[in-house]
């Protein structure tokens, strides 16, 4: 069975079209994510696509400690508290810690639990509890049929809304791969919608050093394959300058070129939803 998931006005279903979170990696500034966020969403406006802005004011998992980590939880609270407000779309972003969630709550539509902390009972408890949406990502360290331990976490601590992500599978040093099947796997296991995180399954993390790396020129082919299987939604970073970009740069996809992958994007899962819905 197909659970679906409201944030807002926004229906999410592995059997509905798919809705996009995107944004960049970190929030940068109010004038930058307000950019960021009127240009995704007049592309999503043009193809009919649900999305949520994300943008994390910590990232708190960098590979290097002298490593930008974002606005700060205040700072990036009021940031996304002003996108949702003037653009009029959801706001999503990440929390850390149990401590971090009734604030990031009291802001956000959805909660992101990072992949590298989705087994963290107490996170996914104070997740839960703030009566918000709770999108978890798979770490890349699980099998997809374990991702159920974690839906179930979710669901007996009454989480208003549950979606998982893939985000690619540690494959050897500083090396991720997808594998599609998970996708489906987490799906007929929990019934939930199921995203998959096009950036960061590119990521090579820690590949470059001090600093994770990535293959930005497979994002769209991921994200193709993802949608052929049938997704809820994808999750895709997008920058301006993603070579300048303070974190993630090597895995975010130009904004100048969002509007062709999601037109064609939008043709996959057009075609795979109908083929779906006449099962």
């Amino acid at each position: 069975m197909n659970k679906i998931v409201n944030v807002n006005n926004i229906k999410i279903a592995n059997h509905l079209p798919f809705a996009l979170v995107a944004g960049p990696c970190q929030i940068e500034s109010l004038d930058h994510s307000l950019f960021m966020a009127e240009n995704i969403k007049k592309i999503t406006d043009k193809y009919d696509i649900p999305f949520i802005f994300k943008s994390s004011y910590d990232k708190a998992n960098r590979t290097s400690a002298k490593a930008e980590r974002g606005a700060g939880i205040d700072t990036g609270l009021d940031i996304l508290s002003q996108v949702k407000q003037q653009i009029g779309c959801p706001v999503l972003t990440d929390v850390h810690s149990e401590a971090q969630c009734a604030a990031v709550g009291e802001v956000v539509d959805v909660l992101q639990i990072p992949a590298f902390l989705c087994r963290q009972t107490d996170l996914l408890k104070a997740a839960a509890e703030t009566g918000k949406v709770v999108k978890v990502k798979k770490g890349q360290f699980l099998a997809p049929w374990d991702m159920k331990n974690v839906y179930d976490k979710l669901a007996h601590f009454e989480a208003k809304g549950i979606i998982l992500t893939d985000r690619g599978t540690s494959f050897g040093y500083n090396t991720l791969v997808s594998d599609m099947r998970g996708l489906e796997i987490m799906a007929e296991n929990t019934g939930a919608p199921v995203f998959f995180d096009a950036t960061h399954s590119v990521q090579q993390p820690g590949g470059i050093g001090a600093a994770s790396g990535g293959q930005r020129q497979f994002v769209n082919l991921l994200a193709r394959s993802a949608v052929a299987a049938g997704v809820a939604g994808l999750f895709i970073e997008v920058h301006q300058d993603p070579d300048n970009a303070p974190s993630d740069g090597p895995c975010m996809l130009k904004l100048e070129n969002l509007d062709e992958s999601l037109r064609i994007l939008k043709q996959f899962d057009d075609l795979r939803k109908s083929l779906y819905n006449k099962v």
